[in-house]
Parts: C-alpha cells; structure tokens; sequence
C-alpha cells in the first residue's frame, strides 16, 4: 500500500489541463482563465464625479461662506465642455466628467442653489470627491491571470475593461461507470439482493459542482461483456472514474476486464480508510481512477483526489482540503497503519476552536452519518490515543463539500 499523499501526486503528475474554448463574457462565470486578460480601457476614462454637488477651483472655496456663478451643467453620459475659471461653478451629478479647469466637488448638501448662483458653506481640499483617470486600472494594465476561477466579481471587472470574449478551459468531461449485479437506479424495482445505485449519482453532483461535466455511463453488470462494451463509453472522456469494481473478489473485474483493452495500473490500493481499494491507471489514453464501491468510501476519496485532480484538468491550482484544529469531546483509540478521515459532528466551541463528537458508526455504508457529519477529522498512521480535550485536525464539511 502507498501513503495518501504519495498517491495522490502520483495521480496529479499524469493529468494536464484540457484544451480551450473561447467564450462570452456573459457566460463566463465559473469558468477558468487559459490566459491573461489585458485592459482593453482605462478605467475611470477621465476625472469624474464622485458625488452629486459643483465642479470649483478649491483655491476659490478655501474660505467660505462664498458665492459662486454657477455656468453650467454636467450630468453622467454628458460633459461641460468650456473651462472654468475663478469665480465659476458647474452643477455635477454623479458619474460626470470634470471640466477643465475644476479641481474638486462640494456636495449639493454644502451648498445654497439661488438661480444662477450657488452660495458655498463648505471649503474642499484639490481633488475632494474627484474619482481621478486610472485608479481602477489602465489600458494596457494585466487585469486577471490565466488559472483563475472567474467569480461574479471578477465578471464585472472583465467587463469594465471591455472585455466580450474570454479564452477559457472547457470543462472536464469526466465519464463515471458503476459496477455491480446488486445495483438499481432510483426507482427502479428493487430486487432482494439488490440495492439502490447513489455513488454515481452523488459523484456526479460533486463533479457538477468543481465546473466539470459528469457523464454517467450506466450500471455494468458483473460480467467482462457487460463491463467492457460500457467502458467504450469513456474513449471520449478526460478521465474515467469506476464506482466499485476496485477489490479483491471474484466478482470485482475492473482490472481483469480493462487489462484486456490497455488498462495500465500506476498504484492499486492505498493506506487510508475509507478508501484502501483506490485504484489509478491509464485505459488506453484515458486516465482512471478506479473508487471503492461503499458510498461514503467514494465520496471521501473524492474529498482527497478527485477535486485536486478536476482542479488540474482544468487549468487552476489543485486545492487541497484546508485542516483546522479541533477539540476532542471525549477519548479516542490509537489509530492503525492506515491515515484515517471519521465523520464527527461539532457540539460547541472553545475560544473559536470547534468542539467535536465522532460518530460511534464510523462504517463506510453509512450514508446518514456522512450526510449529518459537520467535518472529518484526520487521523495519521499509527496515530496515538488521545483524550478528552486533546486537539486534532479536522476538514470542515460546508454545504455537503470540503472546505478548500
């Protein structure tokens, strides 16, 4: 058996990003830059008005009260086109550019408005509510960066700098194929030696959710035809990922089966509960990554390998899960030779720190547990008992999904 994170490298060195697409900008959300982005604009364009109020030379309001004649208006959309000089003031609304000459703003608030007259209460230092050319960014300026997970904000600076197309990854497709005789669809009559089907479907929504796109091949019956016509499903995948299929029994075919059509195995079974039959290899061109069959055994896996490895498929840094340090609310037994990841709930907290529970049932079938678990706690290899108030590490579970 290798280690965790043995493992886990030697499945992220033999991944690379997809290929690129060009996309709106309207669209692009989610998505992941393939390149740099360069303002096509400076933006403000020009010095503009930060607040409702009178363009002045602040040289004519350094002592007030003061009055002005007021020679004009400049709205958002509009300008005041003439140069302004000492003893003159424009009516501004927000967004306007400041004519020439003007130096600075008094808010309508400081102000008196008789006709063409404007009585000034308030001094304002050069530049005073002014939004100068530039402070946002140049033209020309490296606005955001190849690798990076375009956000709702981020979509409102692209667009800023007048940017309509964006060349971007295309998202992963990422083939899943379930094994196993005993496997029914939601719904589907169930037999009674059967069980209903819920990793490809929870993986799925994981996938959905890191920006890929999971393709679900189906359910392949415990025999090598069955297998293999449904592998020739992944030839078009970037990466294949088999749910069960992965152990030791006469019935588990992943390897024999796929051998056959080029399945090249880099590791087979891993130190780590749940999760010991992971499985990675190389089908023909398509990477694989053979999962457990239990439930919450695939769904953790997916925590440690697959997230790193969709984040490396599609052109951004892999995240790892981020550990933070938790308090035990009662004693635990030593740990064996595998790193261990056990489901517990938080009960309270200590000076900020989360007080933990684990759960007693810590079996990988057990769906419930996961689904109500709040964070799993890390455990290393041969790791030591530890008592009630003792710290250990844990990976926050937020909204179903490990906080990276």
């Amino acid at each position: 058996m290798i280690s965790v994170d043995e493992a886990r490298n030697n499945i992220l060195k033999e991944l690379k990003a997809v290929s690129t697409e060009t996309v709106s900008v309207a669209d692009a959300a989610g998505r992941v830059l393939a390149e740099d982005v360069i303002a096509r604009r400076t933006q403000p364009p020009a010095d503009l008005s930060a607040m409702d109020g009178y363009a002045v030379i602040a040289a004519d309001v350094a002592t007030v009260p003061v009055t002005l004649d007021v020679v004009g208006e400049a709205a958002a959309g509009g300008s005041y086109d003439a140069e302004v000089t000492s003893g003159q003031a424009v009516r501004i609304f927000t967004g306007a550019p400041l004519p020439s000459g003007a130096d600075a703003i008094v808010i309508q608030e400081d102000t008196q408005r008789n006709g063409d007259k404007v009585l000034i209460e308030e001094g304002v230092s050069t530049g005073r509510y002014v939004r100068g050319a530039g402070i946002d960014f140049r033209e020309g300026d490296a606005g955001l960066s190849a690798g990076k997970t375009l956000t709702a904000r981020d979509i409102g600076l692209l667009a800023a700098m007048n940017i309509p197309w964006l060349t971007v990854h295309r998202k992963p497709r990422v083939a899943l194929l379930s094994t196993g005789d005993e496997l029914v669809r939601p719904g589907e009559p169930v037999g009674p030696n059967q069980i209903i089907s819920t990793n490809s479907l929870v993986v799925a929504a994981m996938i959905n959710a890191a920006g890929a796109e999971a393709i679900d091949l189906g359910i392949a019956k415990d025999n090598e035809a069955s297998l293999r016509q449904m592998a020739t499903g992944a030839a078009s995948a970037d990466l294949l990922v088999t749910l069960g299929g992965a152990s030791v029994g006469d019935h588990d075919l992943v390897q024999s089966v796929l051998g056959k059509e080029g399945l090249e195995i880099d590791f087979w079974r891993i130190a780590m509960r749940p999760g010991k039959p992971l499985m990675f290899g190389d089908l023909a061109g398509t990477p694989m990554l053979g999962m457990p069959g239990n439930p919450v055994s695939s769904m953790i896996c997916s925590y440690i390998f697959l997230y790193p490895a969709l984040d490396v498929l599609m052109g951004r840094k892999p995240r790892m899960p981020v550990y933070v340090p938790a308090i035990l609310s009662h004693d635990i037994k030593e740990n064996d030779q595998r790193q261990d990841y056990q489901r517990a709930l938080i009960i309270g907290e200590e000076e900020g720190i989360p007080f933990i529970k684990l759960f007693n049932n810590q079996d990988s079938s057990l769906l419930s547990s996961l689904s109500a678990a709040d964070c799993l706690i890390k455990r290393a290899p041969f790791a030591e008992p530890l008592s009630k108030g003792s710290r250990v590490e844990i990976i926050m579970l937020e909204n179903g999904y490990p906080t990276c």
